[in-house]
Order: C-alpha cells, then structure tokens, then sequence
C-alpha cells in the first residue's frame, strides 16, 4: 500500500486538506454555530475581569473609598462564575463534536475499505491501516476539540482584549506590543520545525504498530525457529525511532514555551517601565490601568503561546486528514456495475479463452477454457503454483481476468450485482478465520435469515452437532481470535458448516480437508455427498482422495488443463500428471 508519511504539498497549514476536515461539520451546523457563539460570550467575559479591576484600583482602592468596592468584588465573582460555566459548555461541546465528526469519518473510512478488492489487502500493511483508523483519526478528533475550537476562541479573546487595550490607553498597548514582532518570527519557525517533527512521529508510530502487528501473528513463526532475539533486537531499532521522534518534538516545545514566556515578562517589564513614567510625571495614566494592562498582556501573550500548540494540533490533524483521505481517494473497490440479480442461476460455469495475471506480464492463467454443468462435482487438482486458487479467486470476483469471458449461466459474471452474486456462492479455505465469537454468530455471520435450528439441522446433517455440543456453552462457545480455542480441524468443521447453512448455488473446497486430522476428515467426506446435491460444486486439493468421487477433474499444470476426465479415465492415461500424483500419494500412503 503507498503511504506517504509526509505533507505532499510542502505547506505549513494545507488549506485544501483544512476545507475538507471541516467539511465534515457541516452536518452539526446548530452546535458548530453554539459553539462559537459560547467563544465570542467567552472572550467578552474574560475581557471585563481587567476592566472591572481598572475601575476597582481607580475608584475606590486608589481614593481608599471602600462605598463600592463590595459591589466591584460581586461583579468580578458574577463575571468569574458565568465564564467558568460558558468554558464548560464550550468544552464539553466542542469535544462532543469533535466525536461525532469524527464518527463519522470513521464510518466513511471504514465502508470503504470492507469494499476494497483483494489485491489491495496483499499489499497492504495491516499494522498501518490500523493506524488509519484508530490513531490517525483520533487525531482529527482532537484536530475540532483540542484545536479549531480553542484557537477560535483564543482569537478572540486577543482580539477584544486588543480593542479594550487601544481604547483605554494607546500608547500603553504599542509599548505592550513592542515584543510582538520576534514572537511572530519565532512562533512561526516552531510551527515548521515542529510540523516536521509531528509527520515523523506518525510515521514512526505507523511502523511500531505494524512491526507488532504482524510479530504477534507470526509469533509460532518467531519461536520455531528461535528468532526470539533477533525480533527483539529489531523491535529495540524501530522503538528507539519512535522515542527520538518524540523526543525531537519535547525538544522543540521546551525551547518555545520558556521563549514565550520570556518575551511576555519582557513585554510587562516594558509596560510596567514606561507605564510608571507616565504615572510619575503625568496624571494620564493611573495605578489602575498600568495593573489591568499588565492582566491584559498576559491574556494578549499568553493566548499566543497556546495558539502555536493548538497550532500544532491542526496540523496533526490535517497531516492525519491527508493520510486517512488517501485511503478514501483510492480507487481499489471491485466494479460494481452489474445488476443483473442472481437468485435464480442454476450454477453453470463457464471460462472461455481466459487469461489473468496478478503482475504484468507474469501470466498464472494461460488461455483456460472449461465448462462446469449445473449441479455438477468439479475437482480441480496440480502441483503448487499450478493456478488453482486463482479460478476460485476469480469465480468470487476477488479478481477480474485480464482476458477472455467468465460466464455464470450464460451471463458475464461482470454483469451480476456483486452482493447478489456473493451470497449465492459458498466458500471453505484451507486456512479458516474466524472471529471472536460466539460459534453461532460465527456460522451466521449476522444473517438474520439464518436461524439456530436451522444450523442444527445442518449440523446434524453433516456430523458435527455433537462435536459443537460437546463444548463449553455448545453453539454459544466463544472461539476467541481467528479461532484459537479450537483446533484446525474444528475449525474446518465449523467453517463448512458455515458455507452449507447458507444454501449456495456454487459450493468451493479449497484444499478444504488438507489440514484435517483424520476423524474431521471422515466427518465432511461423510458429509459431501449430500453438500454436493443438485449444486454445483468446485472441489480444489492436494489429497486425491477427496477428489475419488467426482463427476470430473480437471488437471492443471502452469496455468493451464492439462488432463481431464473422470478419476478413471484419467488413471488410464499413461505417463498421465493425474496418473503420477496419485501413485505417489497412495504408495507413499501404503508405505505408511
């Protein structure tokens, strides 16, 4: 899967990723707007704290008149409790939306990728898809109510602390902003850095979780062959990546805040300076504005310094925006322009001249052409290599062929709805997944068509309701992940029994009883002759004696039918490739 881990536009805020986030809000247009409004309530509120403090100093702590300063400390404790219970609402509302935005998001990402083709899923890293999902939008999440919201509302608040600086004492506000300029510059060379910074913590974070992600799958893998130490030590490498990453960005916000805070007690000392002057020589400026103009520096200075880190949060954001949105830009679904229904095929198949590669130029399927009748027992069976799960891949529309006509009674497979299409074919893989469940939901899958005593007659069918009895809570036993608490012969039964509830049209066995142990195997050949009835049925193996009974086999070699005909006919060709495989098979079977 391409990913790219870094800001392909080069920009420090890339406004087309920016639109596209808030875009997303549009749905909460009534709580967006709310809470904006609770910003701008907020910033005049935190505004008349110094002005009150103004007044307070020069009319009554100044003079030592103590008549109203009663009511000023009420006022200030009125305006205090009013913006506490605004910040809260906007808190808790911004947060809110942030989650609901982001769920939605979630679900977009999400539906797109259970739709994506299979070959996507070959190349794709799962660890860093993950990523997509869960870490990068959280940090969209986080984008809103971390964020958009709080910068709004620190704008704000500068901008109405600004105008009430300008409109009490001019002079006093220039000599106040005097510092701003090289904070300007500074916060704007912290943004850069830190952008940089942020991309490669994400891509760092991206590797650590597929590295254990796929280290935790392939853990019998690691200890079978001792790689213990080695996995360790190359755990320890892209561990330490990660570390530096974030440790390049405490470095960064460690050298920006102390800055920050320097240069606004550089700011006040100016004000405090230059405001004495004035209060010593001149009666222009009394005690009561050099003390409300220093509060409103700090509110002026202070509302920058966490501007620049929520700064830096969009961009978290908007570099997580760009990555989750190149999953929602790729174009990997299957086609779905069929609409054909198939509820009523009757299960032919036809390949006809077809040809198909997963890499150009790297033929698997060379020029086939075979015909399965309705109803009819087809095996398919060849070495390694040979091509065989590629026609199953093909027939469920995994893969679309290169060259030639895949037919389903008589129609394009192209042209069948897809869903349609899928839910009249029936599937059992020689590796079984299945999720953490119960055995039940397992088998149904969520079909609520499918009911419990339908799957008890079908269990009873094919021989493995006592097995599934004989568990801990029976069909309500909880198989864990992929089916741990089952051996891989259980969870072949449960996986064909899976397919038979369904009622498919089109019924495949890939290599379905070749990692079987010999009861379970017993159990679905006893099994297969009623599966199998009036349905048209594709049987792939190595093991030949799954394959004794069927109406045909076809033998393919390098992509393509080399031999065809019924086990006996194909015994009878001498030198024949069936003919080979099975002598070898029972000989060695006899020597046992």
């Amino acid at each position: 899967m391409p990913d790219n881990n870094t800001n392909t536009t080069g920009k420090v805020l890339d406004l087309k990723v920016f639109r596209r986030i808030i875009s997303y809000a549009k749905r909460y247009r009534w709580p967006f707007v709310f809470t904006g409004i609770t910003a701008v309530l907020l910033s005049f509120l935190a505004t008349a704290r110094p002005l009150i403090l103004i007044e307070a100093v020069n009319r009554y702590i100044a003079p030592r008149d103590e008549s109203g300063l009663l009511t000023m400390i009420i006022l200030m404790l009125v305006i205090l409790m009013l913006e506490v219970l605004f910040q809260f609402v906007f808190v808790y509302t911004a947060n809110w939306l942030g989650q609901h935005i982001i769920k939605d998001i979630r679900y977009q990402v999400f539906k797109h990728i259970i739709h994506f083709r299979m070959a996507y899923f070959n190349h794709a890293s799962v660890g860093r898809l993950v990523t997509r999902v869960v870490n990068d939008l959280e940090t969209i999440a986080q984008f809103f109510s971390q964020g958009l919201f709080l910068i709004v509302s620190d704008l704000l608040k500068m901008l109405v602390v600004l105008i009430a600086m300008f409109a009490i004492d001019w002079s006093l506000t220039l000599i106040a902003l005097a510092i701003l300029p090289v904070l300007l510059w500074f916060t704007r060379y912290f943004q850069l850095g830190i952008k940089k910074s942020f991309q490669e913590v994400r891509k760092q974070i991206a590797h650590l979780n597929s590295f254990v992600q796929e280290r935790l799958t392939g853990m019998s893998i690691i200890q079978l062959f001792t790689r213990e130490k080695t996995e360790y030590e190359n755990f320890k490498r892209i561990n330490t990546k990660y570390k530096n990453a974030n440790i390049k960005v405490i470095w960064y916000y460690s050298v920006f805040f102390p800055v920050v805070d320097i240069l606004s007690s550089i700011a006040i000392g100016l004000l405090v300076w230059y405001g004495g002057l004035q209060a010593t020589t001149n009666a222009s400026v009394q005690a009561g504005e050099i003390i409300g103009f220093i509060m409103m520096t700090q509110m002026l200075y202070r509302p920058m310094r966490q501007i620049a880190d929520k700064f830096n949060t969009i961009q978290m954001g908007i570099v997580a925006g760009e990555r989750v949105f190149k999953i929602l830009d790729t174009e990997a679904r299957t086609p779905r322009t069929g609409t054909i229904p198939a509820d009523q095929i009757k299960g032919k198949i036809e390949f006809s001249d077809v040809s198909f590669d997963y890499v150009p130029d790297e033929t698997v399927l060379k020029h086939l052409s075979f015909c399965i009748k309705p109803g009819e027992k087809l095996a398919i069976v060849g070495p390694t290599g040979a091509g065989k799960s590629t026609i199953i891949n093909l027939i469920t529309r995994f893969y679309d062929i290169t060259q030639g006509q895949l037919l389903i009674d008589d129609v394009n497979i192209k042209d069948y709805d897809l869903n349609s299409l899928r839910h009249h074919i029936a599937i059992v893989l020689q590796d079984v997944f299945l999720f953490s469940d119960s055995i039940y939901k397992n088998i149904t899958l969520g079909n609520p068509n499918i009911s419990k005593e339908a799957i008890i007659d079908a269990a009873q069918t094919i021989g493995v309701h006592e097995f599934i009895e004989s568990l801990p809570q029976g069909y309500d036993y909880n198989v864990h992940e992929r089916g741990i608490m089952l051996s891989s012969g259980q969870r072949q039964l449960i996986a064909f029994l899976r397919a038979y509830v369904s009622n498919p049209k089109i019924l495949i066995l890939d290599e379905a009883t070749s990692s079987v142990d010999t009861h379970s195997e017993e159990l679905i050949r006893h099994a297969l002759d009623a599966i199998t009835e009036n349905r048209t049925s594709i049987i792939i193996a190595h093991r030949l004696a799954t394959v004794l009974k069927a109406d045909r086999i076809l033998v393919m070699d390098q992509g393509q039918i080399v031999e065809e005909g019924t086990h006996t006919e194909l015994l009878a060709i001498e030198n024949g490739v069936y003919k080979n495989l099975y002598q070898k098979q029972f000989l060695k079977a006899d020597e046992v």
